[in-house]
């Protein structure tokens, strides 16, 4: 009987924690359970901040941490995309689907955070600006300046026909 108790113990300490894991796993939120906001600048900061929190998310394909950037973003940038906009970007259609969330952290040469600046589509938003929801962050997540941003489409436009990205051609070479 002992033994038997024994093999069920070690059974249970083998075979508990993947089913542990798997637990956890399964309770943690993805970006398909947690709905998109309009373009609401409070409710997007909540959405990238706390309800799918944009640093789970992955990097801009091709880019890391840190790498050079320009003003008026900053020194230094990292910059995250949503499942929707990777996949867009990976498929070299040539523009990203709605729903597409590209959020850019802003440093300055220190590698201190100055701002957050976000690129969601938004179906049928601003068709004269490719449908982009402009938005700027502090790092605290205040929203500073939101919407359909002049300054943004002022820039972002010269690059009307790589959809307002300014990073990389989204087309496969």
């Amino acid at each position: 009987m002992k033994v038997l108790l024994l093999l069920l113990l070690a059974a249970a300490v083998v075979l508990l924690p993947g089913a542990v894991t798997y637990a956890i796993h399964e309770t943690i939120p993805s970006e398909t359970q947690a709905a998109l906001p309009g373009a609401d600048a409070q409710k997007l900061g909540e959405y990238i901040l706390q309800g799918n929190p944009y640093t789970r998310w992955k990097m801009w394909p091709g880019k890391g941490k840190f790498y050079k950037g320009t003003e008026p973003h900053g020194t230094l940038l990292t910059t995250y995309v949503n499942d929707v906009a990777y996949e867009s970007i990976r498929s070299g259609k040539g523009v990203l689907s709605d729903g597409s969330l590209i959020v850019k952290e802003n440093y300055t040469a220190d590698k201190v955070l100055a701002s957050l600046t976000v690129m969601y589509k938004v179906k049928g938003y601003s068709p004269k600006a490719g449908n982009w929801f402009w938005a700027k962050y502090t790092p605290e997540g205040n929203a500073e300046a939101a919407g359909d941003l002049e300054m943004c489409i002022g820039c972002h436009g010269q690059n009307r026909e790589n959809d307002y990205i300014m990073t990389e051609k989204l087309r496969k070479r």
